[in-house]
Order: structure tokens, then C-alpha cells, then sequence
């Protein structure tokens, strides 16, 4: 099996999971995990061994960053927030994927209200369940600087999630 291959096959979910938790919308995705694999192909000789999630999370975070400023000038231009725009085709009706879909977007609501260093940190740590040593190699940081950026993203997400639930209680009492 060649490079590329055998890196799509170790770290495509990965990459897609990455891809989706930093903001990339569901109907997106596909597309963001081909470009994150074709800039790969180009750089394949600059992978270092051992070192391929690291590379491949650095190129998805730099294309879900472009990809979000693009989704959110053309949602600017539309009059809509990236909130709006529907990420998916539902499936057929059920209360359980309706559950979890509504518990994605306001999962995502929480998150797209944290600035992109710590929401990257607290994604790494908290939902792909990496340790503090590995996403300060994965980011070219200090492991003092994800301890402290990782501090700050629970604040602000329980800040933020505070304000989520207030907000619904509102809603439901309509």
C-alpha cells in the first residue's frame, strides 16, 4: 500500500472528526478531507515519520479556518449565520437522531463561541481524548500553553453553556 493510502486509512476519521469540530458544517466535510489528503500528497516528502497526525491535523486546521471565513462571508452576504445554513439531509424521522442533532448544534453553538486556540485545545483534549504532551507536539506549543489554553476554553465553555441553558429555559417557558 502506498504513503497517501495507508495515511488515509490510519487518519481519515480522525481528519473528518477534526474537520466537523472545528466548524466545518456536515455537507462540507467530504470535500475538506479530499483537500486536506491532496495538500498531503503534494507535502508527502515532508512528513515526517511518526509525525503524519500532527501534519495532516495542522493542514485540516488551516483549511476548516479558510473554510469558515468563506461559509460565514457567504452566510454574511445571504443574511444568514452559519447557525442557519442546514449541514445535512435528515434521515428518516427519528427521535433518537433528532436528539442527537440537536445536541450536536448546540454543542457546536458552544463551541463556535470560543476563539479557535482554545476551541482546537478543548476539542484535542476533551473529545478526541489526546494528552496535554501530544497536542502541544501536534500544535508546536508549549505544554504549559495548552494547560493554560485548555483551562480558559472549560471557563468560557461553561460561560457559554450557562448562557445556552438560560436561553432555552426561556424558550421552553414561551
Amino acid at each position: 500500500m502506498d504513503r497517501l493510502a495507508s495515511l488515509f486509512e490510519t487518519h481519515a476519521a480522525f481528519v473528518a472528526r477534526a474537520l466537523r469540530r472545528l466548524g466545518i458544517p456536515d455537507r462540507d466535510v467530504e470535500d475538506g478531507l479530499q483537500e486536506v489528503f491532496l495538500i498531503a500528497q503534494s507535502k508527502l516528502d515532508a512528513i515526517e515519520a511518526g509525525k503524519e497526525k500532527s501534519f495532516l491535523f495542522g493542514i485540516a486546521r488551516r483549511r476548516a479556518s479558510t473554510l469558515r471565513r468563506s461559509l460565514d462571508r457567504a452566510s454574511r452576504r445571504n443574511e444568514l449565520s452559519l447557525n442557519d445554513i442546514e449541514t445535512s439531509e435528515p434521515p428518516p424521522d427519528s427521535a433518537e437522531w433528532t436528539e442527537q442533532r440537536r445536541a450536536r448544534a448546540l454543542l457546536d453553538e458552544v463551541l463556535d463561541a470560543l476563539p479557535l486556540d482554545l476551541r482546537t485545545v478543548l476539542v484535542l483534549h476533551e473529545l478526541e481524548e489526546m494528552e496535554s504532551a501530544e497536542i502541544a507536539e501536534m500544535l508546536g506549543i508549549p505544554t504549559g500553553t495548552v494547560a493554560s489554553r485548555l483551562r480558559r476554553a472549560r471557563e468560557k465553555f461553561e460561560i457559554e453553556a450557562d448562557r445556552m441553558r438560560a436561553r432555552l429555559a426561556i424558550e421552553d417557558e414561551r
